[in-house]
């Protein structure tokens, strides 16, 4: 029997991934692993624990939290074996560093609201990175390498904070319109110059991640939520084809989008 019965919680997941990198008796492709082949998985494991909790399923969910957790749990193991640190040092710097940054909850701060609560959360970042000696750029700290999406809002936020905003959302709105007619210009040449298409469709999606923004909206998730509508929409339409033995390349786009409206006021 493992030894990993002995154990529980996370306890047990430590012991089974040391059995999995145990040179005597582990497991070969565990063993072949290193810091930086696990990066694709980690990141895949996190838009599936994305994809389960946007579907609701919560015996999902609660699977795919595991996964991800066990991405963790890998990384330490790694850092473990070469005496850098371990899983309790992590979580031990991640609770001395959430109690740091939550002095209204347990210092003495008395921030109460939302606004206040959020400007003091990113001055005790900007001391932190200041510690660091990031004085460079308010972008220090964001890699380059996350989703478009993210790093949008990120690099908004960051620049936000240093008063580099909108007061509100008219102007906003304002410049998605000049975005988008910028687009129209480039689709009206005569002679259509690709990388200055794909430049101003670039401005268009970063000026409406900033409505979303402003609009306290999360554009992965809203964006996410429209693929599947459009994902579950369009599955609905191939359905009635499939009932109608017909296939949706033997319609026009009238017949599709005729179905399509039948099936978005299905819901």
């Amino acid at each position: 029997m493992s030894q990993s019965e002995n154990f529980q919680g996370v306890a047990a997941l430590l012991e089974v991934m040391r059995r999995l990198r145990d040179p005597n008796g582990g497991c070969p492709w565990d063993l072949k692993q290193s810091m930086t082949t696990l990066i694709p998985y980690t990141i895949e494991e996190a838009y599936e624990v994305a994809a389960a909790i946007t579907e609701g399923n919560l015996a999902e969910i609660k699977d795919e939290l595991g996964d991800l957790l066990f991405q963790v749990v890998f990384y330490t193991q790694l850092t473990a074996e070469q005496q850098q640190f371990t899983f309790d040092e992590v979580a031990q710097q991640t609770a001395e560093k959430l109690i740091r940054r939550h002095p209204h909850v347990f210092g003495d701060s008395n921030s109460q609201t939302d606004e206040e609560i959020k400007a003091q959360w990113e001055q005790i970042k900007t001391e932190e990175r200041a510690k660091k000696g990031q004085h460079e750029s308010v972008f220090n700290g964001i890699p380059d390498n996350l989703p478009s999406i993210l790093l949008a809002l990120k690099l908004q936020k960051r620049a936000a904070n240093v008063g580099f905003d909108w007061p509100n959302i008219q102007p906003v709105l304002a410049k998605i319109h000049e975005e988008i007619a910028e687009v129209e210009e480039e689709l009206a040449r005569e002679e259509r110059d690709q990388q200055a298409l794909e430049a101003e469709i670039g401005d268009v999606l970063f000026a409406v991640v900033n409505l979303a923004r402003h609009a306290q909206v999360n554009p992965e998730h809203a964006l996410r939520r429209t693929n599947l509508k459009f994902k579950r929409r369009f599955q609905a339409i191939e359905q009635r084809l499939r009932e109608l033995d017909k296939n949706p390349e033997e319609l026009s786009l009238d017949e599709l989008e005729s179905h399509w409206q039948a099936v978005k006021t299905d819901g």
